[in-house]
């Protein structure tokens, strides 16, 4: 059976970083439609325990609709970031 996902209305992400602003650290997901999202990383516990090694390790999940980081066994869905 073929699963046809509708990915028109999904947000997507291009890239993911973590980067430090004013003493905090923050994820960051750059949109494939330019739009940039920032969290703090303390929303996560499991990415704000993690070592930078680490929080470096992850793919992404599909055409960008999440992330995935493998010694963490965590998943981040976009949609999840954006959303809040």
């Amino acid at each position: 059976m073929d699963i046809m996902l509708n990915l028109k209305n999904e947000p997507l992400a291009r890239s993911l970083r973590v980067e430090r602003k004013t003493g905090r650290r923050f994820l960051t997901a750059l949109l494939r439609d330019g739009q940039a999202h920032s969290v703090p990383l303390a929303f996560y516990p499991t990415l704000a325990r993690a070592t930078p090694a680490q929080l470096r390790n992850f793919r992404s999940i599909g055409p960008g609709v999440g992330f995935h980081w493998p010694d963490l066994d965590f998943d981040l869905s976009v949609r999840g970031l954006v959303e809040g």
